[in-house]
């Protein structure tokens, strides 16, 4: 069998696995504090056999990364709701350990916990929950700390609750887990960072470029194209010296 099959069918896959995260950017655009996902591979040139010369180059994935530039900032005006101004991360606690989410559009539980969309608990600086009074209404300063007014309370009774858990690890040091949460390699927690400022009412939308998403998945549908065009050929072209030998024979 050509050799050629072998190298067309894995820069197909290659290209599979890149629009694979494409679509995933795709289907997040209007994710907030999303990070857009790349996927990145490299050409390698293939060893010939001996009498063979070096024209043949095949495809491997890089190791995946993330685009860490900031997404465009949404006023919201509402409350619980708080984005990172510049670099910077919020700590949640899920099942799995400590995470790190640039998304701010807080909620708040049946068990007056301050938690994200998708019920994560969110941490504060002792890293712990933090708990919110009941009907109460919270604010946020720009540097994490959450201020509470019960129901009824006279103004000047408002209290301190607790301090965000904001924190800023180096990028090389995060992981993108399935879950789009990022978490540091290792398990370890990362240190909080007092250098870390928030825009209290406003959100983060999505980093990712649906433009530039969607002119990268039209790409990567005609290269996937080429490779199979040149599957095809190359079985062609078997077929045919194979009909060639057997009417020699």
């Amino acid at each position: 069998m050509d050799r050629i099959l072998y190298t067309a069918s894995n820069g197909a896959a290659r290209i599979l696995e890149q629009q694979s995260a494409i679509a995933n950017n795709m289907a997040n655009v209007s994710t907030t504090g999303f990070r857009e996902q790349l996927a990145i591979y490299r050409s390698v040139p293939v060893v010939p056999h001996a009498g063979e010369l070096p024209t043949r180059v095949s495809t491997v994935a890089s190791t995946p990364g993330s685009q860490f530039g900031q997404g465009a900032m949404v006023e919201t005006g509402h409350a619980l709701d708080a984005a990172i101004a510049g670099d910077g991360w919020f700590a949640v606690q899920t099942p799995d350990g400590e995470a790190y989410t640039r998304a701010g559009e807080f909620a708040v539980n049946q068990n007056n916990q301050l938690v994200t969309q998708t019920g994560l608990p969110i941490l504060s600086n002792d890293g712990g929950p933090i708990e919110v009074p009941e009907r109460g209404s919270i604010t946020f300063a720009t540097d994490g700390q959450i201020s509470a007014l019960g129901a009824g309370d006279n103004p000047r009774d408002i209290q301190l609750l607790a301090q965000l858990k904001l924190v800023n690890p180096a990028r090389d040091q995060l992981v993108r887990g399935d879950d789009g949460l990022f978490r540091v390699a290792g398990g370890q927690a990362a240190q909080a960072d007092d250098t870390v400022r928030i825009a209290p009412g406003f959100i983060e939308k999505s980093n990712v470029n649906p433009a530039a998403a969607m002119v990268a998945m039209i790409s990567n549908s005609r290269q996937f194209e080429l490779q199979m065009q040149v599957i095809k050929n190359a079985s062609t072209n078997e077929e045919r010296a194979n009909s060639i030998l057997s009417a020699a024979g």
